[in-house]
């Protein structure tokens, strides 16, 4: 009897081990700045990882947890431990780093850091960027780390060597947009770092794409070649046509949505051709449109949403032609986001298009609204379905938490909310002074020079030199939570930021609900104008439940080495409503379970019931609500 029980179990969970292969239909990506996810309206940089899925058919989706500056490192230190939590047999895993492994010469960051505080220099290793890893090493070490769990998961890892900078010499990709860094890097020594070593063309030791394609060997797993297939593509279009037609125009790392979309295409054609999803990955020879459905989400009554799309189209007949892109009444489009009417067309030769279009709807009626978007080339028609859903806050009590950031970094809160307070990683505030006396601000503001601002530094108080993404170990944050029991709707968040001393300050700007294991971009702004207040203003629509807390991070950089250059911050506001939780109730006799204590919507805690709602904590660990009048 108990055997024929433990083979029963064994089948059942045979059975449904094969059926969780069967269903997985996952492809989760992990990498930096030229992967992640961008926001439509906060910035034209996109990344590959958005696309991926595009190309992805039979129920399979994409899961991008790319970053910018993440290194190998962090990539298994944090993005590896957030995906491997949702990978299950079957899914598959492609991992591509290299661009902030560069970081320190091809030194190893946190070796480099060691060795300071080892000799006792501790200015010398605040101002290490820990980020960076040895080709040969412990770049393999940290990317072997994520394939050998990938594997025990029983999913699929795939190594993807990163994609070209577009370094160009003669018409070519230079050996280190090629991330071989064979020409110039530095070796950590017994007796410290030394710069200027050097290595023949075809000496691959401080090449990173080649050593990601040996682990892929030795572990038996796929290699995408990526580095090779974006060099080619690169030098097809020539260093002006590259810059111009792929790139953000932020330098040469960073993609605009044709180059993001075209990467993603091209890393969805090796597999294809490897073997790899074959029969579910599908390359598109004619016209679609990327999103195939437009949904514009939730937003506010009286909001004007914009949503991004891009037309693309390979092999189209005749060679040369025009798309005509029409929009339903209330819909509608655009090419540059400043002129908008019903109807735009695109020319296209070569039989190749890649458009991007905009379509933007303003939300007059409570609900859904709904319409479609059609794009004609000839015969050939798509149709891109449209939906909004505008949201309110009726009801509820008001929230508002306010950091003025002029002469200390106090909060004013009004409402039933806990603050979280401001606080700082891999840099400190200096002092509150206005940014200078040539200050402009905005005209709405009244501001005038004499306005101060909270001036901070990184530790160390020197930017470092090549970065040209955030830190992740470098923020400011501040956040909110609800009270007990219950909900805030976040409308709002706005701030004033800026650079002072210098026109090369940069900065992220991102809120999150799950202590950044996701984030969402608010702002983005590269070689910000001194001493120019920038306002930052984003009307989510956000619910923090009870238990949760949003966290707003400012990650600034700065474009090259520099000292006394300070980024800028006032004015932070957080604004929305508290709503009940779980209903207001009246206490009745409840047995053996009695009132613990009372909590105000404003988070005191009361020995008795106060007048207006009260969070009751009781004996029997239950949370009940009451309204005293």
């Amino acid at each position: 009897m108990k055997r024929n029980l433990l083979t029963s179990l064994a089948l059942i969970i045979a059975l449904l081990a094969h059926t969780t292969a069967i269903n997985a239909k996952k492809v989760h990506t992990l990498g930096d700045s030229t992967m992640a996810n961008y926001e439509e309206n906060a910035t034209v940089t996109r990344g590959w990882g958005m696309y991926f899925g595009n190309f992805l058919t039979n129920g399979w989706t994409s899961v991008n947890y790319a970053k910018g500056g993440r290194d190998s490192r962090s990539g298994y230190n944090e993005l590896w431990q957030t995906a491997k939590k949702n990978v299950e047999a079957g899914d598959y895993v492609i991992i591509t780093f290299a661009h902030n492994d560069e970081k320190n010469d091809g030194m190893d960051g946190v070796a480099l850091y060691n060795y300071y505080l080892g000799i006792g220099d501790n200015a010398a290793a605040a101002a290490v960027d820990q980020r960076g890893t040895v080709p040969s090493t412990s770049y393999k070490e940290y990317l072997s780390k994520i394939v050998d769990e990938a594997l025990a998961l029983g999913a699929h890892p795939v190594i993807a060597s990163p994609v070209c900078r577009s370094y160009f010499s003669g018409g070519k990709i230079r050996r280190n947009g090629r991330h071989d860094l064979g020409d110039s890097f530095s070796v950590l020594t017994e007796n410290g770092p030394t710069s200027g070593h050097k290595v023949p063309e075809g000496d691959h030791t401080m090449d990173y794409a080649y050593h990601s394609q040996q682990l892929a060997i030795e572990k038996g797993v796929p290699f995408i070649d990526l580095t090779t297939a974006t060099a080619e593509l690169y030098e097809s279009y020539g260093d002006a046509k590259c810059h111009e037609y792929l790139f953000d125009g932020e330098g040469s790392t960073h993609f605009n949505t044709t180059g993001a979309l075209l990467v993603a295409r091209e890393c969805a054609r090796l597999m294809k051709n490897q073997g790899i999803l074959a029969e579910d990955i599908i390359i598109p020879t004619d016209i679609s449109v990327t999103p195939a459905t437009a949904d514009f989400g939730e937003a506010y009554k009286g909001q004007t949403l914009v949503k991004e799309l891009t037309i693309n189209g390979f092999g189209l007949t005749p060679e040369t032609g025009t798309v005509t892109i029409s929009a339903t009444e209330g819909i509608l489009l655009s090419l540059n986001k400043v002129q908008w009417q019903d109807i735009v067309e695109v020319q296209y030769q070569a039989s190749t298009l890649v458009q991007t279009f905009y379509a933007q709807v303003t939300l007059k009626d409570d609900g859904v609204t709904t319409g479609t978007i059609t794009v004609r080339q000839g015969e050939r028609v798509v149709e891109i379905p449209v939906s909004a859903t505008a949201v309110s806050l009726e009801g509820g009590t008001e929230v508002n938490a306010y950091w003025r950031l002029e002469k200390d970094d106090g909060c004013e809160l009004t409402g039933p909310a806990t603050i979280i307070g401001e606080s700082w990683t891999g840099m400190y505030m200096q002092r509150y002074s206005a940014p200078n006396a040539n200050t402009v601000w905005p005209e709405w503001t009244g501001f005038d020079t004499s306005r101060k601002m909270q001036r901070n530094l990184p530790n160390g108080d020197a930017w470092p030199a090549d970065e040209i993404d955030d830190n992740p170990e470098r923020y400011i944050q501040w956040g909110i939570q609800p009270t007990t029991g219950t909900e805030l709707k976040v409308n709002l968040i706005s701030l004033f930021v800026s650079g002072s001393g210098g026109n090369g300050m940069c900065c992220h700007i991102y809120y999150s609900l799950d202590n950044f294991e996701t984030r969402t971009t608010i702002f983005e702004m590269k070689k910000m104008p001194a001493n120019t207040p920038q306002y930052v203003e984003a009307m989510p629509v956000i619910t923090v439940k009870d238990g949760q807390q949003l966290l707003v991070r400012v990650y600034p950089w700065y474009n090259g080495t520099a000292t006394g250059k300070t980024i800028c911050l006032s004015d932070l506001a957080i604004h929305g409503v508290a709503v009940d939780a779980t209903g207001v109730d009246t206490i009745h006799d409840t047995g053996m379970a009695v009132p613990k204590v009372f909590i105000s919507p404003d988070g005191r805690s009361h020995s008795l019931m106060q007048r207006g709602l009260n969070i009751i904590r009781m004996s029997d660990g239950t949370v009940r609500k009451v309204v005293h009048q």
